[in-house]
């Protein structure tokens, strides 16, 4: 049995395998399975994780239970935020205002002090710097944002991968980075560089060498990696007649205002 077979029900309540449920139990809302086979799931109890038959993994009872990532699960009691094992044991004592899941061995955290930073298995710390904000890593690089807003990224010791900031930042997809300064969104290189002069309102990550944009305008577009426009998928038709009576109400308003005052 794959995991990604099992399905959660449309009441959210219990698991389907090729079309009938898993197992008899319900629950009050269960997740999708992870390996090594536990599903977070909550009940009259609390929250726990269960195996593939339905039954409880362990029997300690959190406040909320999230998914297994690399054989570790994000939780909650009263004491704050932190991470189990499969066997529902901490697997080190600190505890955070909020946890993220492990991926690529480290897990981004925010400590009450609503700072963010990135732990390893053993709860360690593996800079000293805190941000505003911090992402999961992706390939080694992960983005943080400084106390000025500003956004960049850093490698797993925490040194900056290059000297950009911006308004805003994603992770690189497969050599770009999707980021936004005042102009509007646009790709950057692993250098922090801009590929292209173009800005847009809204941007996706490239798929196979070209990327869902919306220009300013509205036109919806298909762009290649220089920015160039591969596919027009919509052209918004813009009202020309309303935006030049608006810009003469515009003008006779001032008008009228300066008239007012001398």
């Amino acid at each position: 049995m794959e995991f990604n077979e099992i399905l959660i029900s449309k009441c959210k309540t219990h698991h389907i395998y090729n079309g009938e449920p898993l197992y008899d139990f319900r629950f009050k809302e269960a997740l999708k399975f992870h390996p090594p086979g536990l599903a977070a799931a909550t009940d009259s109890t609390g929250a726990f994780h269960i195996n593939i038959k339905g039954l409880p993994a362990y029997n300690q009872r959190f406040k909320r239970s999230f998914g297994f990532y690399e054989s570790f699960a994000a939780v909650e009691d009263d004491s704050g935020f932190y991470h189990i094992s499969e066997k529902g044991e901490a697997i080190y004592s600190q505890r955070y205002s909020w946890v993220g899941n492990y991926q690529e061995k480290l897990s981004v955290v925010r400590d009450f002090s609503n700072k963010y930073f990135h732990i390893d298995y053993l709860g360690n710390e593996i800079y000293e710097e805190k941000y505003n904000y911090a992402g999961d890593f992706k390939d080694g690089i992960a983005v943080v944002c400084l106390p000025d807003g500003k956004s960049t990224h850093i490698d797993k010791i925490g040194k900056f991968i290059h000297n950009k900031f911006y308004n805003q930042l994603d992770v690189f997809h497969k050599g770009f980075a999707r980021a936004k300064d005042e102009r509007g969104w646009f790709h950057i290189n692993e250098n922090g560089e801009a590929i292209y002069e173009k800005r847009f309102l809204t941007l996706e990550p490239f798929y196979n060498g070209q990327a869902f944009a919306e220009e300013l305008s509205g036109d919806l577009l298909v762009i290649g990696e220089k920015g160039e426009v591969l596919n027009l998928i919509k052209y918004n038709e813009r009202d020309y007649v309303a935006e030049i009576s608006s810009e003469l109400t515009g003008f006779w308003k001032s008008e009228l205002i300066n008239a007012a005052i001398e």
